[in-house]
């Protein structure tokens, strides 16, 4: 990785925040979060500057009931100029669904890991891909962009390292189909920062007209670590999840996606332009304990910004002229 302090100090550089927690978070979650209550935290969301927002998952109702509401959720949110709302969608009927709903981009999902995909999706690989080509085809007509998150990029729980030519295999297949959004996901948190690089840097320098996104989770502790070898590597697109929620059902008790507030926080320190208002979005992360029903992951949350001061002890005075008489 380069060692240039301009490089590591930001010099400006444009970096897009993308939200998730709305779907990767909630989907998760036990407790349902009433419809009026995702649509405020949408908009709260929209206000702090997001670049795009995942706004929900247009599945079953009945397979993923905290998300039934998709529909309402996603007609009845303000929309800011400028942030893209997206949602998931895992089918035909799905994509019909989200397109009525008037939904910016479709996020399609395929795991480059077999294991994985038939796991996840129940589904083998080919079958995934026959069925994401139609919902392409649909969108491509009517003029709804497209993005497709590979799922185990960096590794898989089940079969352990991915080979880069089995990734960029299904990189290249997407791009013959018209995709210009594909998304590496580091889906259980395997990621580590000399892989992220190389792996970002090949991906770039192959497709320089493909727009890529990085999304990492925090499971093991290197979440912020991996975002900055992708910065490094030239990536200037990452998903981040509101509070840190989220996860996989394949790494249980695990944290969750990278955390927003603390992706925001340390990018700006850096002198990164991510164009959020970290104010705004540290009091969104503090409302999610209440909607949730638990703690959340998020540190900075908890602490603040680093210059978040606290006053002197109340006998300060006295404890400094005692000091002072020494």
């Amino acid at each position: 990785m380069s060692a240039s302090h301009a490089v590591w100090q930001g010099a400006g550089r444009r970096i897009h925040l993308q939200e998730v927690g709305l779907r990767d978070g909630l989907q998760m979650e036990a407790a349902f979060v009433p419809t009026a209550d995702k649509i405020a935290l949408c908009n709260a969301l929209s206000a702090t500057g997001m670049a795009k927002i995942e706004v929900t998952s247009f599945t079953s109702p009945t397979a993923i009931p905290a998300l039934k509401d998709a529909e309402i959720v996603m007609r009845e949110i303000t929309r800011r100029p400028g942030t893209i709302y997206a949602a998931l969608v895992p089918n035909l009927r799905g994509a019909e669904r989200a397109i009525e709903s008037r939904t910016d981009e479709l996020n399609l999902v395929l795991s480059v890991s077999s294991t994985h995909n038939i796991a996840n999706l129940r589904m083998t690989q080919e079958q995934s891909f026959a069925a994401l080509a139609q919902v392409i085809a649909m969108a491509q007509g009517a003029a709804v962009a497209v993005n497709v998150s590979l799922s185990c990029v960096f590794g898989c729980p089940m079969e352990g390292d991915v080979p880069e030519p089995a990734v960029f295999e299904w990189v290249q297949r997407f791009v013959d189909q018209g995709v210009r959004g594909i998304t590496l996901c580091d889906t259980t948190g395997m990621a580590f920062p000399t892989q992220v690089h190389q792996l970002t840097a090949a991906a770039r320098a192959r497709w320089p007209g493909v727009e890529f996104t990085l999304h990492f989770h925090n499971t093991r502790g290197m979440g912020l670590a991996n975002v900055l070898a992708a910065i490094d590597a030239g990536a200037d697109r990452f998903d981040a999840s509101l509070g840190g929620l989220g996860g996989c059902p394949y790494a249980p008790g695990a944290s969750g996606n990278v955390c927003s507030e603390e992706i925001a926080h340390a990018l700006g320190l850096m002198g990164y332009d991510t164009r959020i208002d970290l104010e705004l979005l540290l009091a969104a992360a503090r409302q999610l304990p209440a909607l949730v029903g638990h703690d959340i992951p998020s540190q900075i949350a908890k602490a603040g910004p680093r210059l978040a001061l606290h006053p002197v002890p109340a006998d300060f005075e006295a404890i400094r002229a005692r000091a002072l008489a020494r």
